[in-house]
């Protein structure tokens, strides 16, 4: 609102009205709420993951003796607060190092666990992408192969009683590919390529109730920076878009307002874990908050629970690799 004040004219001996501008009040920024070490009983904890399940939370990570070693296994927390958290299990495999564990739930609302399989040589190939299944997040399955050798399935992503995967290639020609699956355990590539362009590589998938699909992915090589790449069923063909940041472990989630929200690394004069607004239409990616990190970093999982942001990562800024629980609360939706 405009405030007015009164002004002596000398000459002419009238008060005038003469408005004066009010200050613009500054857009609510988002808030760190709190952010908590939850682990680092491990030479080197890395690479999480979130979800809540029948109202307890699970975070799963990565623990090695460094953030490449043949020793590499998943250990998953358990907690019925989201802040006392103690061991639930620990997945391991007799001849791979375990890296990148994901969560989802499956058509049945079953835990679905992701991982890939960096292979002991002598093995047919470098890498095996494999899944795990549970009801309580303690007792698992026996691995299953998923998806082709030499193809490291990222993230899956169930939508309409399907299972999507982005997976790409480790040997060969550096291509990313598309893939389907009806039950989680057999998953069927939808063509050859859908990227090459710049080593595609870890992505981050949304799907909206139209059906329409949008794809976040890291590359390394060219510009180095990310694409986002747009499609419609049957996701055989994807149209891309140069997003002109540089992304790691990227994360996506889309908020009930219709805001996506991304989390990863950024390597814009520092690498750290950051969080930001994407914005498909231009498209692009707007950092609205950098949580306590850097160097080796970032992998987040993403939770939106009580009016909070619950974001799960890793990170080196305390000497070693550690991870962290942070809680943000976001801006209003503001048009």
């Amino acid at each position: 609102m405009a405030m007015t004040s009164r002004r002596r004219f000398l000459t002419t001996g009238l008060t005038l009205p003469v408005v004066v501008a009010a200050e613009p009040k500054e857009a609510p920024k988002a808030e760190l709420v709190s952010c908590e070490r939850i682990w680092d009983r491990a030479p080197h904890c890395a690479f999480t993951d979130l979800i809540q399940h029948n109202g307890q939370w699970l975070c799963c990570f990565r623990e090695g003796l460094k953030h490449v070693s043949p020793d590499g296994h998943i250990r998953i927390l358990h907690s019925d607060d989201g802040t006392v958290w103690r061991p639930w299990s620990v997945i391991e495999h007799p001849v791979a190092d375990l890296r990148d564990p994901k969560f989802t739930r499956n058509a049945g609302g079953a835990l679905m666990l992701t991982a890939a399989g960096a292979m002991h040589p002598p093995s047919d190939a470098r890498h095996k992408t494999f899944a795990w299944f549970s009801s309580d997040g303690r007792e698992w399955t026996a691995a299953t192969q998923i998806g082709d050798s030499d193809f490291w399935l990222w993230r899956v992503h169930w939508f309409q009683g399907k299972a999507y995967a982005m997976g790409y290639a480790t040997a060969g020609e550096s291509v990313l590919r598309a893939y389907m699956s009806t039950d989680g355990r057999r998953f069927t590539p939808l063509g050859d390529m859908v990227a090459s362009d710049g080593r595609p590589n870890e992505t981050a998938m949304l799907f909206d109730r139209t059906g329409s699909a949008l794809c976040i992915v890291r590359r390394e090589e060219g510009t180095k920076t990310a694409h986002l790449g747009f499609s419609r069923p049957p996701y055989r063909g994807w149209e891309w878009k140069d997003l002109g940041v540089r992304v790691g472990g990227p994360n996506l989630l889309r908020l009930s307002d219709g805001r996506i929200v991304f989390a990863g690394r950024l390597y814009d004069g520092s690498q750290r874990t950051a969080l930001g607004w994407l914005n498909p239409d231009e498209p692009s990616l707007t950092e609205f908050i950098s949580l306590p990190s850097n160097g080796d970093s970032s992998y987040p999982g993403l939770v939106f629970h009580d009016d909070l942001l619950w974001v799960s990562y890793y990170s080196s800024h305390e000497s070693r690799t550690s991870i962290y629980l942070a809680k943000v609360k976001l801006p209003p939706y503001s048009r």
